[in-house]
């Protein structure tokens, strides 16, 4: 008896190893988790999980027990590109919420599409991520050619300035950014002194003798905080107040704290994610965020957790539509993409063909003695149907 009992334990355990394998559900996260962008990575990846928790308990009704995996790409397209290849390699990842990075989503979105894992992005903005026509590949932000103008508009507009030193890290994102700024600032007749690349990331003595020259009205920097941050210190250091304006590369609370209190003035920079003040639906959000993480919920904390949303949706409808039964990555890829998504921080979320989202907005934000606060919203649509 005690022998049946033990053999019928057993069969049991491995029932349930093999319906737990069967029926397990994975959603990757791909962001930076280290080195000096894991601040935003973080904040994705955390946003990410705490979406996966709301719905787990849909799931398993499902059978099916959903889990997030998260992978570092340290903001480098090699590894990005590496840690794609393990996602496709893991034939329970039906879907990604990432990445932050647009120079590492191009290449790592290329290397899904041939498995069809569907990608949603909480944080990309150069236009060549959906310009390319990837089936796979799906933002909720605004493009460059969306917030570059902003940001030019923002310069002449509000600064009133005519003389433009601009700057870029020599990546994709800051690249594409730097140029929508660029052009847009030509054609309001704003003089553009330059547009100069540079990989620096702790001597811009150079830089800063060339600007001290032209003496622009405004700068530029299509850049990430940890590199631009310690620009503007050095700027400011040498005796220099002009306005430095960037990109969401910019939205991160250690942006103060590399330029130090004293010189966090007379900074800007335009984002895609929303900061919890323009997002009244967050405030419980950030609360949770709060409790779970023991840290302040940032932008990409709350983009982190409405992509990871559409992406966890897009596969109920795909679970849904197939009767219950686990998707291909095919239907999800096809799902996410044709999906419309309420209920999010930040607004409804429907894509257009090619996965860029159809309505979005922008915020300018001013950091001022070393605070952040936002200064304004702009709503922007996308032509492409």
């Amino acid at each position: 008896m005690k022998k049946t009992a033990f053999t019928l334990t057993v069969l049991a355990a491995l029932a349930l190893g093999t319906a737990s394998a069967q029926t397990t559900i994975k959603i990757a996260s791909l962001s930076p988790l280290s080195g000096g962008q894991s601040d935003l990575g973080s904040q994705i990846r955390n946003g990410a999980q705490l979406a996966v928790n709301e719905y787990k308990a849909a799931f398993k009704k499902l059978g099916f027990d959903l889990v997030l995996v998260p992978y570092d790409d340290q903001a480098d397209p090699a590894t990005g590109t590496s840690a794609a290849n393990k996602i496709a390699a893991d034939r329970q990842i039906l879907a990604v919420v990432g990445t932050l990075n647009s120079g590492v989503a191009i290449p790592a979105s290329a290397v899904l599409v041939k498995s069809r894992v569907a990608m949603v992005s909480p944080a990309n903005t150069a236009n060549n991520v959906t310009d390319r026509g990837l089936s796979n590949m799906n933002r909720i932000v605004a493009r460059d050619d969306a917030q570059g103008p902003a940001g030019a508009n923002f310069i002449a507009g509000d600064l009133k300035a005519k003389k433009v030193y601009v700057l870029n890290d020599k990546t994709a994102y800051g690249e594409g950014l730097a140029k929508a700024v660029e052009q847009a600032l030509k054609a309001q007749n704003v003089q553009v002194v330059a547009n100069e690349g540079t990989e620096e990331k702790s001597d811009f003595s150079t830089i800063i003798s060339k600007i001290r020259l032209q003496r622009p009205d405004a700068i530029y920097f299509g850049g990430i905080y940890n590199q631009v941050g310690v620009f503007i210190k050095q700027l400011r250091e040498a005796g220099i107040a002009t306005p430095v304006v960037g990109g969401d590369g910019l939205d991160s609370s250690e942006l103060p704290v590399i330029v130090g209190k004293a010189n966090a003035n007379n900074i800007y920079f335009t984002t895609v994610a929303a900061p919890m003040s323009a997002l009244p639906a967050a405030r419980v959000f950030a609360m949770k965020y709060k409790n779970t993480y023991r840290d302040d919920m940032q932008g990409f904390g709350a983009f982190g957790y409405d992509a990871a949303k559409v992406v966890v949706q897009g596969v109920l409808n795909a679970v849904r539509a197939n009767g219950n039964k686990l998707p291909s990555r095919a239907q999800v890829e096809s799902a996410i993409r044709k999906g419309s998504y309420t209920g999010l921080l930040s607004g409804n979320v429907s894509f257009n063909s090619v996965g860029d989202r159809k309505e979005a907005s922008l915020y300018v934000m001013n950091v001022s003695g070393g605070v952040i606060r936002l200064k304004t919203i702009t709503r922007v649509r996308l032509a492409r149907p």
